[in-house]
């Protein structure tokens, strides 16, 4: 006998664990979350969340559980080698900020918090799914279970995906690798983030704390080099690439490395079945959307769940319309990204010049800036998601 519940969500990071949250402040619908972890140690992760997701996790009652977010007020775009820049503030968006920065493990216990441990289960490995009939297949403690559901939702990629008929993945290998790290300067942040386009890839400077979280992008080999290089070279190196607007480096911690790619997968419904987050999209980490976007996702799919009855939950109309739903954001998101990483990390030199005059331009213009602003804080449709 298979375990009978509303929605299974397969993945229990933070856009699974956001998904539990928001349907559990709604009308009763009963959940599993299929968690492969199990109590985790400390994540080095740092992730940066626009307003818009911050005010999503008000909203299902997490964000008064983050405590030593940092806000980003101000964030400063230029171009290595080249002339324009554009500066973004949040006073001009209207709003308190334009994002804030938290680790990874502060947002996920956040998000876990006040779910039980019937609905969130940890130490959960999904094997095998069957869309015909709802049904997952799973280790747990070294046996093999199952449960059925109306609608199964994956957050999470992996092999399972492969899995699905009608469904397909899309692959693009950037042939980059992102080195991350902590990394201080000898003045105070000011609640900047940078972000610096090189024909390497772009260097972004996040504010944490008392001093910066760092996203480098850079060549396979030489990102495996910056990894291991011996601290004072690596300040040295990074002072070099990055230039002095934010101050002189003085310290860094461990970094670690890995490769870029984009992956997405159309559609992202199926039969008994929904997508959201990084199995239905992995970005490039320029500009910082990928969680955000995969927020957005949990934010609308929540709300199809919860304004439909009991018995149309994973019905082809309501995952249909959730689809279309998700159209436009997903899909601006996707190419909004890709064509950052084509038009900025390359060598034409012709394009120097244009990518100088738009920087200009979008300086220039008040307006601009902030409908630029609100779409990153708020996607392309936020309609009533948020």
């Amino acid at each position: 006998m298979s375990e009978q519940v509303d929605v299974l969500v397969i993945g229990g990071g933070p856009v699974g664990a956001a998904l539990a949250r928001a349907l559990s402040s709604g009308h009763p619908v009963s959940m599993i979350v299929l968690e492969a972890k199990t109590s985790p140690g400390p994540d080095p992760r740092v992730l940066a969340l626009s307003h818009g997701s911050r005010l999503f996790l008000e909203r299902i009652g997490a964000w008064q559980n983050v405590r030593r977010a940092t806000p980003i007020n101000t964030i400063h775009v230029s171009q290595k080698g080249g002339f324009g820049r554009a500066v973004l503030r949040a006073e001009e968006s209207g709003v308190p900020s334009l994002g804030h920065v938290a680790g990874y493990g502060e947002i996920h216990d956040a998000l876990v918090e006040g779910l039980s441990p019937e609905i969130y289960v940890e130490g959960a490995t999904a094997r095998e799914i069957d869309l015909s009939r709802g049904t997952v297949d799973f280790d747990y403690l070294g046996e093999r279970r199952q449960v059925c559901a109306r609608l199964i939702v994956m957050a999470e990629g992996g092999r399972l995906v492969e899995q699905v008929k009608g469904i397909e993945v899309h692959r693009k290998d950037y042939g980059q690798w992102a080195v991350i790290g902590q990394v201080k300067t000898d003045r105070p942040h000011g609640n900047i983030a940078y972000e610096r386009f090189t024909k390497e890839g772009p260097v972004a400077l996040l504010p944490f704390g008392d001093g910066f979280s760092l996203v480098w992008t850079a060549t396979p080999d030489y990102a495996r080099s910056l990894v291991e290089m011996e601290r004072g070279e690596f300040l040295q190196r990074l002072q070099d690439h990055f230039g002095s607007r934010a101050g002189r480096f003085v310290d860094c911690d461990k970094r670690s490395g890995f490769p870029l790619a984009l992956r997405y997968c159309e559609p992202i419904v199926a039969e008994r079945l929904a997508l959201v987050g990084n199995a239905a999209q992995t970005l490039h980490p320029v500009s910082g959307q990928g969680l955000n976007l995969g927020l957005r996702d949990v934010a609308a799919l929540s709300r199809s769940i919860l304004d439909c009855p009991i018995d149309e939950i994973g019905h082809p109309g309501m995952l249909s319309a959730h689809a279309k739903s998700r159209r436009t954001d997903r899909e601006g998101g996707i190419r909004f990204t890709d064509s950052l990483i084509r038009i900025f990390s390359n060598e034409i030199p012709l394009l120097d010049s244009g990518r100088g005059l738009g920087l200009a331009a979008l300086d220039c213009l008040p307006p601009a800036r902030k409908w630029f602003s609100r779409k990153m804080m708020f996607g392309l449709r936020p309609g009533r998601i948020l």
